[in-house]
């Protein structure tokens, strides 16, 4: 091994441990009792493993429920804004429609637009819609949001796609919906499976618009849960650790699984 490469592995190890150390001084902390982390501080290793506050904190916040709340919506969205992002960035991206700098701008400056901008006109649609502290609500909200990026991300990579097989299927007798499912979506392919990825772990951890609008217990997600709970300050520091952990663990359990999806997309991308 070269001392360049020796150098660059030692730099890498010490970014990911660097990484690293928060996500372990949680769980570290997460398994410890109070009178634990009283005697030995944060950084301390626990005497024993100590499991109770993490099933008192399920138990307190009903995490079960807010998962689930949490998994339907991001799920929801995710498929939801790349089938809408795919459509669109279709239309403007092959189907070439007037004014597709225009709208890819619009789309753009949307993406842009401050979240505590939105909320009022939000809040008053879904009162009006009936909507309100409703899951539905904040699917469409968040497929309306995701999907402006990827219709502005997707409508790029769609202006270079290679007109020569448009017009091959054209030739043999595709429609325009025929073409679009069976040559345009397997070919990008990779990169919608990056944005599947993206949108649902973006929308996991939204925290503002989900707690203005979802204020029942029972339509809570998890980021809103924890927020409602520690603002009201009834958890000792052990406590706090072990909601953290529950409420990042889905999702890097989520990365971990699609992550060789997530890098085969970014590395097809990168080769095109």
């Amino acid at each position: 091994m070269s001392l360049r490469r020796g150098l660059v592995l030692g730099v890498l190890v010490v970014l990911a441990v660097v990484m690293l150390f928060p996500f372990l001084l949680v769980l570290l902390n997460a398994l410890k009792s109070p009178a634990d982390y009283t005697a030995n501080g944060p950084l301390g290793l626990p005497e024993s493993l100590y499991l109770q506050g993490i099933v008192d904190f399920w138990e307190r916040v009903d995490f079960g429920l807010k998962l689930t709340n949490s998994t339907v919506i991001a799920g929801s969205v995710s498929v939801l804004a790349v089938l809408v992002s795919i459509l669109t960035a279709y239309a403007l991206g092959i189907g070439r429609v007037r004014g597709r700098v225009w709208i890819v701008a619009v789309f753009l400056l949307a993406n842009l637009m401050p979240q505590e901008a939105l909320v009022y006109p939000l809040y008053f649609l879904a009162k009006e819609a009936d909507l309100y502290d409703t899951k539905l609500a904040v699917i469409i909200i968040f497929t309306a949001v995701q999907s402006a990026f990827g219709t502005y991300l997707l409508s790029s990579v769609l202006s270079t796609f290679p007109r020569e097989l448009v017009e091959a299927a054209r030739i043999d007798g595709a429609g325009r919906w025929q073409i679009l499912w069976r040559v345009v979506v397997p070919i990008c392919w990779p990169t919608l499976s990056v944005l599947l990825v993206f949108f649902f772990i973006w929308t996991w951890n939204e925290f503002f618009i989900p707690m203005i609008m979802l204020v029942s217990n029972d339509n809570q997600t998890v980021p809103v849960a924890l927020g409602v709970l520690q603002g009201q300050r009834l958890m000792d520091a052990t406590a706090q650790s072990a909601s953290a952990l529950l409420g990042i663990l889905p999702a890097v359990v989520f990365f971990l699984i699609f992550q060789r999806t997530l890098t085969r997309g970014i590395a097809v991308g990168a080769i095109k």
